[in-house]
Formats: structure tokens, C-alpha cells, sequence
């Protein structure tokens, strides 16, 4: 009797989380209003990565890291490129001595912030079919060649796993540039 109460309850409980996964990664009607819980997607900017980033307070601190890395060339580039872009809420989080070492070193600057940039466009939907395809986890290469795991976590937000095992979670999708699309991240994720 225990034994049927438990299936039951943990068929329940899968049930319940697989249709809040289900909820977050399925296209939603636009002209329904999203659930308090779900960051709205920003509007569609024009111009290229580098003069969206740059035209959004959220990443300003973002726009300011790529300019000091000299990477503005690359990211006017014909791309497509996917942005996993740390807002300025992911950049107050890295400890002080952790940004001084990367302002300094524009190497190890540049290093990081390739690390958030996907050669090629993987839109929200993209995003879906990936973990579709791959069962809950999707694995996409940086413009370095590094590895970057996207899945599902258990409240049903969708995450990367940088190398060293930090998870950021994405907050806003499809910001919309001429060569790319950029995702909002609450964290900055770091390379081995």
C-alpha cells in the first residue's frame, strides 16, 4: 500500500515538473501576457551586437568589457552570432580582485568574454530543438572552441554550465541584432 502511495505521488511530482519544463521552452502565444515569472524578452534593437549591447543599460558593462578587449572588430563582423551576454547584475557579482586581474590583462579579458559568443544564430526555438534533440542538454561551441552546457534546471529556468562548473541562468531571449541574436545572462561564466 505504501509502495502504490509513493509511485503514485512520484508520478505525480515527474508529471507536475515535466510540465513546467514543457511550459518554459514551448513558444508562447505573443499576445498573451507572460506569467509574472518569466523575464519579457527585450525589444528587438537594430544595428550590430556591438551597437546593441552598447545601446542597452542592462549590458553596458558588457559593451565596455568588449571594447576593452578589442573585440568590436569581431562582433561587427558578418557573424551570426549568439551573445549569452552577462547583464550588469552578473558583473557586480565577480569579485573586485577577479575584474582588476581581467581589466588589466586584456587577454585573459578577451578570453572570458569569447567565451559567452556562439558562432551561428540559435534563437530561443533553436534553443529548444537543441535540448529536445538531446534529451534535456545541449552543448553548444564557442568562437574558441570551448564547450558551453545548456539544460533545464529543477525550477524549470534555462542554464550553462561554464568548465568550471558555475551555472548561469539565461533572464531574457532573442534580443535581436544584424548579425546575431543576444540572451541575457545573471552571470558571467569563466573558461578553465
Amino acid at each position: 500500500m505504501k509502495k502504490s502511495v509513493l509511485i503514485a505521488v512520484a508520478a505525480l511530482g515527474i508529471g507536475f515538473l515535466s510540465s513546467n519544463v514543457m511550459a518554459q521552452t514551448q513558444q508562447t502565444d505573443t499576445t498573451k501576457t507572460a506569467p509574472a515569472t518569466t523575464p519579457a524578452a527585450p525589444a528587438a534593437a537594430s544595428g550590430d551586437v556591438v551597437g546593441v549591447l552598447s545601446s542597452t543599460t542592462d549590458f553596458a558593462p558588457l559593451a565596455l568589457a568588449v571594447k576593452t578587449a578589442d573585440l568590436e572588430p569581431e562582433l561587427k563582423g558578418p557573424g551570426p552570432f549568439t551573445v549569452f551576454a552577462p547583464n550588469d547584475v552578473a558583473f557586480s557579482k565577480v569579485p573586485k580582485p577577479t575584474m582588476d586581474d581581467l581589466t588589466k590583462d586584456h587577454g585573459k579579458l578577451a578570453k572570458v568574454l569569447n567565451y559567452h559568443v556562439v558562432a551561428g544564430k540559435y534563437t530561443k526555438a533553436d534553443i529548444i530543438k537543441a535540448l529536445t534533440a538531446g534529451k534535456g542538454k545541449a552543448v553548444l561551441k564557442t568562437v574558441d572552441g570551448d564547450n558551453l552546457t545548456l539544460s533545464v534546471n529543477d525550477k524549470s529556468n534555462l542554464q550553462i554550465v561554464d568548465a568550471k562548473g558555475n551555472a548561469a541562468l539565461v533572464v531574457s531571449f532573442d534580443t535581436m541584432a544584424s548579425n546575431g541574436v543576444i540572451h541575457g545572462l545573471n552571470g558571467v561564466l569563466m573558461p578553465q
